[in-house]
């Protein structure tokens, strides 16, 4: 049985995934042409390529489910948690685990994305998914959109930085 948004959840795997590959891809072009990756570099891209492919995962899980021919209201409470839950843990401990990794926070700007629209995002969802409102995969995919678009821009972000920084610079906050 295909999940309703099947195609949706296919398309934005794929954004994904293309988009953790491009950062790790940066990263070696950047070493190529006689860079050197300090801790915020590899932090920064340890974290969007992370972050991203548990987005992936999360794309992928209706559709598998759906193989399986639960319920949809099963489906929807089973992905929520198991995509909700890990990605909650991720930014929500963004900010002390970059500390601990760089010695350095994050700017005012990705803090509000991770540790408030993510969030309230994904609680939203796993609230609406169980309180049995019509169309939960609505809810489900409207959250994994939002986390895939501010990790996108978190991505653009890490990048400004990343690139932007001499070999012998010290890094700037990003």
């Amino acid at each position: 049985m295909e999940v309703a948004g099947a195609p949706f959840f296919y398309t934005l795997a794929t954004l994904a995934v293309t988009c953790a590959g491009f950062a790790a891809l940066l990263l070696i072009l950047r070493q190529a042409a006689g860079g050197t990756l300090n801790a915020l570099d590899r932090f920064l891209a340890r974290t969007v390529v992370g972050h991203l492919f548990v987005i992936m995962g999360g794309a992928l899980l209706p559709p598998m489910l759906g193989l399986y021919d639960l319920p949809p209201a099963w489906i929807w409470k089973s992905s929520a948690l198991a995509f909700g839950l890990p990605m909650l843990a991720l930014l929500l401990t963004y900010q002390r685990r970059r500390i601990a990794t760089t010695g350095k926070a994050a700017p005012p700007l990705i803090v509000a994305m991770f540790l408030g629209i993510g969030p309230v995002s994904i609680l939203a969802m796993i609230g609406y998914a169980f309180a049995g409102l019509a169309h939960p995969e609505a809810a489900y995919a409207t959250a994994l959109d939002i986390n895939f678009l501010t990790h996108a821009f978190a991505f653009v972000i890490a990048l400004d930085v990343i690139l932007g920084q001499s070999a012998d610079a010290p890094a700037k906050p990003g």
